[in-house]
């Protein structure tokens, strides 16, 4: 069995204007100070890293995780989440979505497009020439405005956008497996894959691609009331990243999973820091050690109520408190009789 390496922590929800949120060396010591082992890297930000230039200069990279290591720190994966939302929209969000792609792509859905799939290919190079195996990205979404049938779906129109969906993502994917990452969607609501079974549906139009993988977020599972442990036992074999998140789900008589179109601070559903929420780690981190999950436990803080520091510091220790120090030997090993094979047909009579 394999220890879960971390603490770490994804920095998106943390980088801002002021120190020492504004550059990587300083996030680093921030980092550090609280605990955390390894950093997660968002990739739209050029202060933290010049993806394109990461991609294609090893010396760029290797001074890039020498500035962390610096900070006695790791860079776990890199993150390509808004550029991969990017490389599948429905025109219902063209121009809600504009704003995760630079200006000049703008108002330009074909351009735009292009300009995703680049950045992810960009991205798979990059984490090869860091030393990195696994990278995580949305799915995008073709149908997401018709999650649920009313009015009824057309006919087909499940399967064409599934099949379009896995058109943009097998050229990438195959990028992918060509340097060695593993690419990991974010099951999430707003992205076509949003649950077990449209991971599925996408997994056989790409051929069960091994490098069309996972990563494991439980609070979005329990806003949707699925069985996030049940999950590990299922996909556990394609689970290579971990966002370490929590989250509640508290529903009334006047509103339940949809929220009403509330704020998060008034949903049914909200995410919350670690240990405020509802989510049984020791039974995810237990599940994970069985199945020999050889990543790292990584914070995603989101809140609606706590602050962002305060999550973060709080998070640091409560990781630590729950990955789970693999033993190397049997707990009744002081009972050992020992034995060979031929003492065990003795033993059977045979």
């Amino acid at each position: 069995m394999k220890t879960i390496k971390g603490p770490a922590i994804f920095l998106a929800q943390f980088i801002g204007a002021d120190e020492p949120f504004n550059n990587l060396k300083s996030i680093c010591q921030w980092a550090k100070d609280l605990g955390y082992k390894g950093v997660q890297l968002p990739t739209l930000d050029d202060r933290f890293i010049d993806l394109k230039k990461a991609a294609e200069s090893k010396t760029y990279a290797d001074e890039l995780n020498g500035l962390v290591k610096e900070g006695g720190l790791e860079i776990t994966e890199l993150s390509t989440h808004l550029q991969g939302q990017l490389v599948a929209v429905n025109p219902a969000y063209d121009q809600l979505f504009d704003g995760f792609a630079p200006e000049s792509y703008r108002n330009n859905p074909k351009a735009r497009q292009q300009w995703a799939v680049q950045q992810l290919k960009y991205a798979a190079k990059a984490s090869q020439n860091l030393g990195l195996n696994a990278s995580v990205t949305f799915s995008g979404a073709l149908i997401w405005q018709m999650m649920y049938p009313w009015p009824q779906r057309p006919a087909g129109i499940v399967e064409d956008a599934f099949t379009e969906l896995a058109k943009r993502w097998e050229p990438i994917l195959n990028v992918y497996d060509e340097y060695g990452i593993d690419l990991c969607f974010e099951i999430h609501p707003g992205e076509d894959l949003h649950d077990g079974i449209t991971y599925e549906m996408f997994l056989e139009k790409v051929n069960n691609h091994p490098r069309a993988c996972l990563l494991y977020d439980p609070s979005h599972f329990v806003l949707q009331c699925l069985d996030y442990l049940e999950y590990i036992d299922i996909y556990h074999e394609r689970i290579k990243m971990f966002h370490v998140k929590d989250a509640e789900f508290n529903p009334t008589g006047r509103q339940g999973v949809y929220g009403g179109y509330q704020s998060w601070i008034n949903r049914a559903g909200r995410f919350r820091s670690l240990g405020d929420g509802q989510v049984d780690f020791k039974s995810i981190f237990s599940k994970l050690a069985q199945y020999d999950f050889s990543g790292w436990a990584v914070l995603e803080w989101e809140c609606a109520l706590k602050n962002s520091e305060d999550g973060a510091r709080e998070g640091a220790e409560f990781i630590k408190n729950h990955i789970i120090k693999v033993t190397d030997k049997a707990f009744d090993d002081f009972a050992s009789s020992g034995g060979d094979e031929a003492f065990n047909k003795k033993i059977l009579g045979i």
